[in-house]
């Protein structure tokens, strides 16, 4: 396995410009050799646009693959990829709301879903005036590729939490506006931690509530995450604060604005979404839902 490794950490040497011709090659082995997870994906579109013709979600499909195939390469990529590169590739706009969490003394909560490449915008943590900056991961079954993946979480100055240690980091650390943590805030529950489920993409959802149990605790600032692809290789990122309806946020409040959000981005960019996970598999275990 360390062999294989270190051979994929040769590949990530490569240029992007090379690594984006064994991209066309994943794509047309996924897509037209193997079919990977065709039927799910197609069955997610679907699900999501109902309004939409098959010949419409079908575009949407092939163009899901071509993105997904660049996000394999470039994940490859971010082993090795200077984060003077990505500052070139990312622009991250609206960084005024980092500041003013500074100035108010609140770390922050930034909230992200599964749309590409939400790897490479860990790299604004070396444009951030908070000191600490804690990408948020779940755990991986096997050791061997969870220590290799915490590599790139842990690169450009970021300090990497598992999502299980985050809660107990935070009331330990000095809610001081010099930490911020990075969630990929549509995670879906195990079957076992399936309690809250709300309307997302037109689908029943299960949906991962651990960042809400945050804000009922403690006085954070959320950060919403807009990625957009603005060509093979080229990213934008804007964030957009999210503020509660009243004083304080309500239960779960933070959790629909959150998903009415990344819906929101979907539907502009549904090309630039995770359509091969399974994320509706464990629908039927919700305890509690709300429109």
């Amino acid at each position: 396995m360390e062999l294989f490794f270190r051979i994929i950490l040769l590949f990530s040497r490569l240029s992007l410009r090379v690594l984006y011709l064994f991209s066309d090659i994943i794509f047309f082995f996924l897509f037209y050799i193997i079919g990977y997870r065709k039927t799910v994906v197609m069955n997610n579109l679907r699900n999501s646009f109902p309004e939409k013709t098959t010949s419409e979600l079908k575009k949407i499909k092939k163009k899901f693959y071509i993105n997904f195939s660049d996000y394999l390469v470039e994940t490859l990529k971010s082993f090795t990829v200077s984060s003077t590169e990505l500052k070139v590739r990312v622009q991250h706009l609206n960084q005024d709301v980092f500041r003013n969490a500074k100035k108010e003394g609140r770390n922050v909560i930034m909230l992200t879903g599964h749309v590409f490449n939400w790897e490479w915008f860990t790299a604004l943590a070396t444009n951030l005036p908070q000191e600490y900056s804690h990408p948020v991961y779940r755990k991986m079954q096997s050791k061997f590729w969870e220590k290799k993946l915490k590599i790139i979480r842990n690169s450009h100055g970021n300090q990497a939490l598992e999502a299980k240690e985050v809660v107990k980091h935070m009331l330990r650390s000095p809610n001081d506006g010099n930490s911020i943590y990075m969630f990929v805030a549509d995670q879906t529950p195990h079957v076992s931690e399936v309690s809250y489920g709300l309307k997302f993409l037109n689908q029943k959802t299960p949906v991962f509530v651990g960042y809400d149990k945050l804000a009922a605790r403690m006085d954070l600032v959320f950060v919403y995450c807009d990625v957009k692809k603005v060509k093979r290789g080229y990213y934008q990122v804007n964030y957009y604060r999210v503020e509660p309806e009243n004083e304080k946020f309500e239960k779960n409040e933070i959790v629909k604005k959150f998903h009415q959000l990344l819906e929101n981005s979907i539907r502009r960019r549904p090309d630039n979404y995770l359509w091969s996970h399974r994320k509706w598999k464990y629908a039927h275990a919700i305890k509690k839902y709300e429109e």
